[in-house]
């Protein structure tokens, strides 16, 4: 189908091209009777502006990209769908790309992004070597990392305290009278990881307790390898009394877990999860968890990029925001057996 052109709507209407760009630009040169005509034949005719020769004109494109790690994560998901909300308020367009944790899919992501002249990228990066990896694709075009502490990298990013929420949870655990306590799910590679279970083992340290962690070996999360791994912990001798999950999705695998083999939550186990996803507060899982305050991520990566579209040399920032416990019914004291939560 002929893609419908200014030219198109002159012809129908009747009038010159100038005076249709002029209808369409909202200038003053021509009668308003003129403009309304000329608007409503446009809309009829389905006419839509060409983006790509107005960008060549204005120098922008008016469009933004991000690339995640893992479009399956409710976490991810659901700072996407703030992302664009943000975006969209601004007046951009969103191009969504997703690395899949893979170094290589990240790396053809920006390719596509830069090709497409898009005015500046947000990225979850795959691994700690993305910056690396990327630098000579994004050094002239605005980026800002998200969910990462890119430490002295020179980039602009915005994260959370792993670390203060990882000590955070293991101090609840810890107040509940909880003295053996495993840390579900330790995964390596980026910083983010590697300070939550920091916290979790110096926080353990701090309060004389013994640091007991459960390797996931993947690169993705699944709920079907995050099951099977909770069935072997369940499966060896239960002496913990406590399970402190890396996220929320491996809480519930955990969760789906201790149903199948008989164990109850939280009267033979207390289970605490990461990130507060949507799924979380339903009301048969009523996950005790650490948030992570996905608007505010959202918010402010996407201020903190258009201050670098607008000002290029604007200098580079990292804003570590402040995670929080929301307490709901999957944790209970254990010194006090009559009561179910706090």
């Amino acid at each position: 189908m002929k893609r419908v052109t200014i030219k198109d709507v002159a012809r129908a209407a009747g009038v010159s091209y100038t005076t249709v760009s002029r209808a369409l630009s909202g200038s003053s040169d021509i009668g308003e009777e003129t403009r309304k005509r000329i608007l409503q034949i446009s809309q009829e005719m389905g006419y839509s502006p060409n983006s790509v020769a107005r960008s060549l004109v204005a120098q922008e494109t008016k469009t933004i990209g991000l690339i995640i790690s893992n479009i399956t994560s409710p976490f991810t998901s659901e700072v996407t769908w703030y992302i664009e909300e943000q975006a969209w308020l601004h007046g951009y367009s969103l191009i969504l790309c997703n690395s899949c944790s893979s170094v290589e899919k990240e790396q053809a992501a920006v390719e596509l992004l830069t090709s497409r002249q898009v005015d500046g990228i947000i990225i979850h990066p795959a691994d700690d070597q993305s910056f690396d990896r990327l630098f000579p694709y994004i050094s002239t075009t605005p980026t800002v990392f998200i969910n990462e502490d890119m430490g002295e990298q020179p980039t602009s990013y915005v994260t959370i305290d792993n670390y203060k929420g990882a000590w955070m949870g293991t101090e609840y655990l810890y107040s509940l009278g909880h003295r053996e306590i495993v840390y579900f799910g330790r995964r390596h590679g980026k910083r983010s990881r590697l300070m939550r279970a920091q916290g979790y083992s110096d926080a353990c340290e701090h309060y004389g307790l013994t640091p007991r962690f459960i390797d996931y070996p993947h690169p993705l999360s699944t709920s079907q390898q995050v099951y099977e791994l909770a069935r072997q912990m369940f499966s060896r001798d239960r002496n913990f009394t406590a399970v402190f999950a890396n996220t929320d999705l491996m809480a519930l695998g955990v969760l789906q877990a201790a149903d199948a083999v008989g164990v109850r939550v939280p009267e033979d186990i207390s289970l605490l999860g990461f990130n507060n996803i949507v799924f979380s507060a339903l009301p048969k899982i009523n996950l005790t968890t650490i948030e992570q305050p996905k608007q505010a991520i959202a918010a402010t990566a996407v201020a903190m990029l258009l201050e670098r579209i607008k000002f290029p040399k604007t200098e580079n920032k990292g804003r570590v925001l402040a995670p929080s416990l929301v307490i709901r019914d999957s944790c209970r004291r254990i010194d006090l057996p009559s009561q179910r939560t706090v």
